[in-house]
């Protein structure tokens, strides 16, 4: 990847989880706070309460990654108590516990990554493309890694949403570059690799557990392990 001379960077997943669906990061959390579910009605909350934030606003701009999640959690935890699987009583403090799990992950992945951000944005220019709620500048800003990217793309605020490959488009033209001169960077293969590569751009993908067995199963050869094999590639 000699003739790379951009990086178009997901945030979600590929940044603050090593490439693992968020809901598994969440379904830890569950785990941890003793919450007695079944694997099946957690996902229906969490679409529950993924397709609640796209449906209304509740999360805004000022708020940061646990404001988020602390949201989130009351959103799934409350559609639980309605399906008579959860106890109203115990909502806020499970709530509140599930989500210092998920941000103190987050935050030590974000650590482990960030000697590779150094590294990257010390060589290339740099563009954050993500799918988010509209507050993703507050979270960057919160876990200190907002300086490493010259322009944001947030989906609720452009108004467009991967799998689309326009918001990428929106990263290349952010970047001022040929697509073929930029690396896109993501953990999704539907919604950041494919998307991408039609734009002609390069791509790695970080890959994790996924939402899917479908997207588990699919083999690439732009596969890394972790993020810092991005440097073997690019340096």
């Amino acid at each position: 990847m000699a003739d790379i001379k951009g990086i178009i960077f997901d945030y979600g997943g590929t940044i603050d989880t090593r490439g693992v669906h968020w809901s598994e990061i969440i379904w830890d959390g569950y785990q941890a706070a003793h919450i007695d579910i079944d694997k099946e009605s957690f996902r229906e909350c969490y679409v529950f309460a993924e397709r609640e934030l796209a449906r209304a606003q509740h999360i805004l701009p000022h708020h940061n990654f646990y404001d988020l999640l602390l949201i989130k959690m009351r959103i799934e935890l409350g559609y639980l108590v309605e399906q008579g699987k959860f106890d109203a009583a115990a909502l806020e403090k499970k709530a509140a516990e599930i989500a210092q799990y998920c941000y103190d992950q987050a935050r030590c992945c974000i650590e482990e990554a960030r000697p590779t951000l150094e590294s990257l944005y010390n060589r290339y220019p740099m563009v954050l493309v993500s799918n988010f709620y509209g507050n993703v500048e507050s979270v960057l800003t919160d876990f200190n890694l907002r300086q490493y990217f010259k322009q944001i793309i947030e989906s609720a605020v452009v108004g467009v949403r991967k799998p689309d490959p326009q918001i990428f488009a929106l990263g290349v033209e952010a970047l001022g570059l040929p697509a073929q001169e930029v690396l896109v960077i993501g953990d999704s293969y539907k919604k950041d690799i494919v998307p991408a590569e039609s734009l002609g751009c390069r791509v790695a993908w970080i890959k994790g557990k996924g939402w899917t067995a479908e997207e588990d199963a699919v083999v690439h050869p732009a596969i890394i392990k972790k993020l810092s094999d991005v440097l073997d590639a690019v340096l």
